[in-house]
C-alpha cells in the first residue's frame, strides 16, 4: 500500500484543480482559478470583527478506503445561489422563489462531483477508495478543525468574482470500529 507521503500538496493540489476545472466548467459553465494562499489578496482571512457575518453554504463529501478523508467546498450564499442558477438553468427571480432546498441539493452534486473526479485521481495513485453521500451546512464565520493526526490541505479558487475554499483532510489506515 502506498503511503500518504507518495502524496505530496502539488499532488492533491493539482487533483482538486483538475476536479474543480472540469466540473465548474462542465455544469456550471464558469471558470476557476487556483488563488495562491501566501499571496497578499482576497484568500487572507481578514480577523472575525473586520467582517459581517456573512452565510456560508458548506458541502462535504467523505472518502473511505486505503485513505480515508473528507473534502469540504465553502461558498458564499450568494455564489451558491449563481452556481444553482447556472446548474439548473433559473435566473436570480427563478431561484428566490424556490427556497434554500435546490441551493442545497445543488451544492451537495457539485461537491458530490468534485470529490468524485478528485477520488479517481487518488485510485490512480493507488489509493482505491469510496465516497460517501453529500451533506451541506449553513452558516456564518464557519470553521473547520481538524484532529491531530489529519493531513489539511486547504486551497483558495475564485470564480466568477467568487472566492472557494476546499478544506481537505486525510489520513491513511482503517477506520475505527
Amino acid at each position: 500500500m502506498p503511503t500518504t507521503e507518495a502524496l505530496s500538496e502539488t499532488v492533491v493540489r493539482d487533483d482538486l484543480i483538475r476536479a474543480l476545472t472540469s466540473v465548474f466548467a462542465t455544469s456550471l459553465g464558469l471558470s476557476v482559478v487556483h488563488q495562491d494562499p501566501k499571496a497578499p489578496g482576497r484568500f487572507a482571512a481578514p480577523s472575525p470583527a473586520a467582517v459581517p457575518a456573512i452565510t456560508q453554504v458548506v458541502g462535504s463529501v467523505g472518502f473511505f478506503g486505503e485513505l480515508n478523508g473528507v473534502i469540504y467546498l465553502c461558498f458564499e450564499e450568494v455564489f451558491a445561489r449563481l452556481c444553482t442558477g447556472n446548474m439548473l438553468g433559473l435566473d436570480a427571480a427563478e431561484l428566490l422563489a424556490t427556497g434554500e432546498e435546490p441551493v442545497n441539493d445543488a451544492i451537495g452534486e457539485i461537491t458530490n462531483m468534485v470529490v468524485g473526479a478528485f477520488k479517481n485521481g487518488l485510485c490512480d495513485a493507488g489509493f482505491p477508495c469510496k465516497l460517501t453521500i453529500p451533506t451541506v451546512l449553513r452558516g456564518s464565520n464557519v470553521s473547520i478543525g481538524p484532529i491531530s493526526s489529519v493531513r489539511r490541505h486547504t486551497f483558495g479558487f475564485e470564480s466568477a468574482g467568487h472566492l472557494i475554499v476546499a478544506d481537505i483532510l486525510m489520513k491513511a489506515g482503517d477506520l475505527p470500529s
